[in-house]
């Protein structure tokens, strides 16, 4: 879909829109996905390091 930019003064057909929406939702899907997995490897790895300092004091 990279062959029509949002920029042209011709109107996108409604399959080019169609198209254009459904690899936003998929780029957006991988993104959140993504974001969501490392949100929570960042928590686990947060709580071990706070587990490891209770278990020193």
């Amino acid at each position: 879909m990279n062959s029509y930019r949002l920029t042209n003064m011709e109107e996108p057909t409604d399959e080019m829109l169609s198209q254009l929406m459904k690899e936003v939702a998929e780029e957006a899907k991988c993104k959140s996905e993504e974001a969501h997995r490392k949100f929570f490897t960042e928590l686990r790895t947060a709580a071990r390091m706070q587990r490891r300092e209770i278990a020193h004091k």
